[in-house]
């Protein structure tokens, strides 16, 4: 069993930065893939970025590429996201989730989400 808490969210302006964080408890994490998810009002959920158990692989979507870059420390149980240039379209509630595969990718686990609202 693993639990996820997100945090780091909040508001920003267009080019601003914010660090996500997905702390787990659970004896698996350090063996999981974990991936960052999200969800804009009225839009369908949608993979934004994620990362192998021992971090050596790394997907992004388009959209973010040379944006956001995602990390772990398995240390410390966490996975982080840090977005930069921040663009409006980037509005939504982020969702990190961990799972046994990195690809295909299938989250077994997902936390509650943080809100990340970019003003333009």
């Amino acid at each position: 069993q693993v639990q996820l808490v997100e945090s780091g969210g909040g508001l920003v302006q267009a080019g601003g930065s914010l660090r996500l964080s997905c702390v787990a408890s659970g004896r698996t994490f350090s063996s999981s893939a974990v991936g960052w998810f999200r969800q804009a009002p009225g839009k369908e959920r949608e993979p934004v970025a994620r990362i192998s158990w021992g971090g050596s692989r790394t997907y992004y979507v388009d959209s973010v590429k040379g944006r956001f870059t995602i990390s772990r420390d398995n240390a410390k149980n966490s996975v982080y996201l840090q977005m930069n240039s921040l663009k409006p379209e980037d509005t939504a509630v982020y969702y990190c989730a961990a799972g046994g595969r990195y690809y295909p990718f299938a989250g077994d686990y997902w936390g509650q989400g943080t809100q990340v609202t970019v003003s333009s």
